[in-house]
């Protein structure tokens, strides 16, 4: 589903549309699902991975990424409600298992407004004492 007043394309790749594993050769984020690019990982499974941000805005800062590449959250659907799910449930479990236990803060960045920055949908997961960089 696209943002009212956008067609479809602008944000659905076509190339991806009906493939429920797919991924984007010029994406970072299939890049280190696929283990092309080397991450600081906390988590992996057959369908997520989560690890480190590269530029953390909290003193506990993690990302958690779906190996199928899906561009932005107006590419999501009902089949993938399980997955969303799925991230969130995780979230608490990695930053308590990261030493996390006095709060944190879920961050889903969505298009240009949003300001998402990597074009695969992704999770900030932002915790640990205040005061923070950012956030």
């Amino acid at each position: 589903m696209s943002p009212p007043g956008r067609p479809k394309g602008e944000y659905r790749s076509a190339q991806h549309e009906g493939n429920p594993m797919s991924h984007d050769p010029n994406c970072i984020f299939c890049k280190i699902s696929a283990g092309q690019i080397a991450s600081r990982k906390v988590y992996e499974d057959d369908e997520l991975i989560a690890f480190h941000d590269i530029a953390p805005w909290a003193p506990v800062h993690f990302l958690i990424i779906p190996k199928e590449h899906v561009a932005t959250m107006y590419d999501t659907g009902e089949e993938h409600a399980p997955m969303m799910g799925r991230m969130m449930a995780l979230a608490p479990r990695l930053a308590r298992d990261l030493g996390v236990v006095s709060g944190f803060r879920i961050v889903v960045n969505t298009g240009p407004d949003g300001r998402q920055e990597v074009q695969h949908v992704h999770m900030h997961v932002m915790g640990g004492p205040r005061p923070w960089l950012k956030g």
